[in-house]
């Protein structure tokens, strides 16, 4: 019979199982170092409902909820000072009278079931232009550049596709080119240069948005009716149809079922879709389209709740806003995988070339330790998975904590019993802007696209350097096909 190892050790960990709001209080003074805390819940109709949703586990953990209702859809988790849910201590105070003021970040853990609305964040000045003139539907004055670190397998829309794709989307898909007007059509076959892609984009995404709703619902409905043919019957040779073109498909069946008679469904047709595995990030700079589909992320971003509208979402939908205030560039966010320190590389940083915020993410094995020295600013500390010991307190996942400036070094250990590694994420102000891991830059199309570029900068945010270190290969103009879709177009490919 095999001995009972550590039980003395089990059991107070099944008694820390049972802690109470009022024993975390006291466990500040016990721990000198972090100080729990009880974050904000948020609970959207694209959340994750009951206990499947990592938000509402973690918020059942730091008790910011009683108990969690298997109908709710548990949307998001805000830990940091924005007034619309600021966190909160064990002593009542709020942590920004803890922490000597506002945080320039906000932190948030998501949980997306279905699809969030297509949107875009303005950058400072939009934002206090919007707040100024609508201040219901945008709450304060300050841009919001967003960073997102996949917990799970995590589907995202980014960025314009480029315009070789959205050519032969418009070719391929006749109910797609229906709702797209004819000015709109040839500057996207006809642009051969930066400045009139960047013009064709516009009109391309201003016509969508700006087609009569009874139009867009009457070939939406009809793409959806030969689209569920194709993948119910026809089946297409793989040859014969490219997997991005598959991918696209699908996701525009998918978001159909979610958001029924909104034309935003057809969003994958000119935004990037993107599936992005546990660990992996990227930068949404301001001005950006993008719109989160499915999964479960770690987010940063200023400290701000502005977002601008315009699909899949029975929100305020502001379109003339949005369209005004995009960039059009095209292409994607890079994706980051986070960047191992050198002083261990167990600690990975992911960091954007914005002041506002940077995260590390930290993974200590079974037997093992780390100390992590106070970076010397206000941080705020979540558990992500796995169990150990902070200054011989237990951890549990979604357990959340601040990090005072003034307190000492942080001792982690996992005891060598343990099945599974200690996975927590720091979040503090940036303090190596001018070492990113995250920036937005051109990139290789999901069609094979020739056109390549990368930033010399590493700061291309802020302004620093608007040039490429690496010449772009031009790529000649597109034939314009017969836009009304008639049989003679299929016969002159096939020739």
């Amino acid at each position: 019979m095999a001995p009972n190892i550590h039980s003395s050790t089990l059991a107070e960990e099944e008694t820390a199982n049972y802690t109470t709001q009022k024993e975390m209080t006291s466990l500040t003074s016990e721990m000198h170092s972090v100080i729990p805390l009880k974050p904000s819940v948020k609970d959207y109709a694209w959340g994750i409902r009951g206990m499947d949703s990592r938000v509402a586990r973690y918020a059942l953990e730091n008790k910011a909820v009683d108990e969690v209702d298997p109908d709710t859809p548990y949307a998001e988790l805000w830990i940091g000072t924005h007034p619309k849910g600021p966190s909160m201590l064990g002593d009542g105070r709020s942590l920004a009278e803890a922490a000597g003021g506002e945080l320039p970040f906000l932190f948030k853990v998501l949980s997306a079931g279905k699809a969030l609305s297509i949107q875009a964040h303005p950058d400072k000045k939009g934002a206090e232009r919007l707040h100024k003139e609508n201040r219901e539907a945008y709450g304060d004055d300050n841009h919001k550049p967003e960073m997102a670190i996949a917990l799970t397998p995590f589907e995202a829309m980014c960025g314009f596709r480029r315009l070789e794709e959205v050519a032969v989307l418009l070719k391929k898909h006749r109910e797609f080119a229906a709702c797209i007007s004819e000015e709109a059509k040839l500057a996207v076959f006809l642009s051969s240069n930066e400045e009139s892609q960047t013009e064709a984009l516009q009109k391309l995404f201003t016509s969508f948005m700006n087609c009569p709703r009874e139009k867009s619902e009457h070939n939406l409905q009809l793409l959806l009716i030969r689209l569920q043919a194709e993948q119910s019957q026809l089946h297409p040779h793989p040859h014969d149809e490219p997997a991005w073109e598959r991918k696209c498909g699908r996701a525009i069946i998918r978001l159909a079922a979610q958001f029924p008679g909104d034309p935003g469904a057809m969003a994958p047709l000119f935004l990037n879709y993107l599936l992005m595995a546990p660990g992996e990030s990227f930068f949404m700079a301001a001005n950006e389209p993008h719109a989160y589909v499915a999964g479960e992320i770690l987010e940063c971003m200023a400290c701000s709740d502005n977002v601008v509208r315009a699909g899949l979402t029975p929100k305020f939908k502001d379109v003339d806003n949005l369209v005004n205030m995009l960039t059009y560039t095209m292409g994607g966010p890079s994706i980051d995988a986070g960047s191992p320190t050198m002083e261990d590389p167990r600690i990975l940083r992911y960091t954007p070339p914005v002041p506002e915020f940077e995260v590390i993410v930290v993974t200590v094995g079974p037997g093992e330790s780390i100390s992590l020295k106070n970076p010397g600013v206000p941080s705020i500390m979540i558990v992500l998975e796995g169990a150990g010991k902070l200054d011989g307190v237990l951890l549990r996942p979604g357990r959340t904590y601040f990090w005072p400036e003034e307190s000492s070094y942080l001792d982690f250990y996992v005891a060598e019993t343990r099945k599974g590694p200690l996975k927590f994420a720091v979040a503090h102000k940036n303090l190596n802007i001018e070492r990113p891991t995250s920036y937005k830059k051109e990139y290789t199309s999901q069609a094979g696209s020739r056109l390549i570029s990368a930033p010399s900068s590493p700061l291309p945010y802020l302004g620093l350097n608007g040039g490429s270190s690496f010449p772009a290969l031009t790529m000649p103009a597109l034939t314009p096909p017969n836009l009304n879709h008639k049989e003679s177009t299929d016969k002159t490919q096939n020739a």
